[in-house]
């Protein structure tokens, strides 16, 4: 049982914001380990969490989150959000980006970590999980979502960028050259193998936006609940997950 099985079992603690076809699987999945935690106030760090997307919600809830982030931009629109939702004394927002983390954060003072869309774009990735690992306490997890190097090959040959595809598919690191926007894209068995050379136990992996980038906006707009069960049911099964937008990795630091 996957915890988005599990989370239909223990709904009702942590409502969070309504799921989306987008955002569907990653608040599954977090829902269950806040709920797995009971009533405790969880420390959370959120490593580019921009405008407090996850942060917000999570502060509602009744925990406590820093946000590093590198655009100053961003973390003003993250304090005007949280003073609107009331939450300002729970958010903490500090400026920095992923390469620097180890020196923004302290050791074993994190329950939960999130990374989400960072380790595709810093020049390193192995430091920043080395970090994320050093941040959490014995028993917390991390929340890692990374973009999917299958999806790009076959979006880039379906829009009939042939060569863009090619390069993405033959590439060790999963980029298309100077011009991507990303430094790195990620299958699953690489980017657990990241998470684990810095100690943490991959539990699950959950494939993000399996459809929803691929179908037309008046079949997602029009069927938004409809989408969001059924990226919940492919989530998790291969081979739909490994063609995913976006991978999300649950992992967590031994006790």
């Amino acid at each position: 049982m996957t915890r988005l099985d599990r989370v239909e079992q223990t709904r009702g603690r942590f409502a969070g914001p309504p799921l989306t076809p987008r955002t569907a699987v990653i608040w599954s999945v977090l829902r269950a380990e806040l709920d797995r935690r009971g009533d405790a106030e969880l420390t959370v760090l959120d490593v580019g969490g921009g405008t407090g997307g996850f942060a917000v919600p999570l502060a509602r809830a009744g925990h406590r989150v820093t946000v590093v982030d590198a655009s100053p931009d961003a973390l003003a629109a993250l304090t005007r959000r949280a003073a609107e939702a009331g939450v300002a004394d729970r958010i903490a927002a500090v400026q920095g980006d992923g390469d620097a983390l180890a020196g923004l954060v302290e050791p074993a003072g994190v329950d939960l970590v999130l990374c989400h869309s960072v380790l595709e774009v810093v020049d390193d990735p192995t430091p920043v999980v080395t970090a994320l690992a050093t941040a959490l306490r014995p028993g917390g997890a991390a929340s890692v979502l990374v973009a999917g190097r299958a999806a790009a090959v076959l979006g880039r040959a379906m829009n009939g960028h042939l060569d863009v595809a090619a390069a993405l598919a033959a590439d060790p690191a999963g980029t298309a050259g100077p011009r991507d926007t990303l430094r790195r894209r990620y299958d699953a068995p690489g980017a657990a193998a990241l998470l684990d050379a810095a100690g943490l136990v991959v539990e699950e992996i959950h494939g993000v936006r399996v459809l929803a980038d691929l179908l037309p906006a008046a079949v997602s707009d029009g069927q938004s609940a409809a989408l969001v069960e059924l990226e919940r049911a492919l989530a998790a099964q291969p081979p739909y997950r490994d063609l995913a937008a976006q991978l999300h990795l649950f992992a967590r630091r031994p006790a």
